[in-house]
């Protein structure tokens, strides 16, 4: 257990943040899931965005986005 008062405030910070990163994680993959199953063009630029959010919060990899993304395209061209 932390013993200052500083570590006592981060952990309580890092519990917090880590809850908001589970969420923002969990919602990105269930977009994902959803383009998998029914690709549009629409739902590739919901998709898009936020992936794009996901990464400007740090939740997930910029090249991780990026191979997403591509992937999710290919799955829109072949319609």
């Amino acid at each position: 257990m932390p013993i200052t008062a500083q570590a006592l405030k981060k952990l309580r910070h890092d519990k917090k943040r880590s809850v908001e990163t589970a969420t923002k994680r969990a919602f990105v993959r269930s977009v994902v899931k959803d383009m998998r199953k029914t690709p549009s063009e629409k739902q590739l630029s919901i998709v898009f965005k936020t992936l794009d959010k996901a990464v400007k919060m740090h939740v997930i990899h910029e090249n991780k986005a990026a191979r997403l993304k591509s992937r999710l395209s290919k799955l829109t061209a072949k319609k």
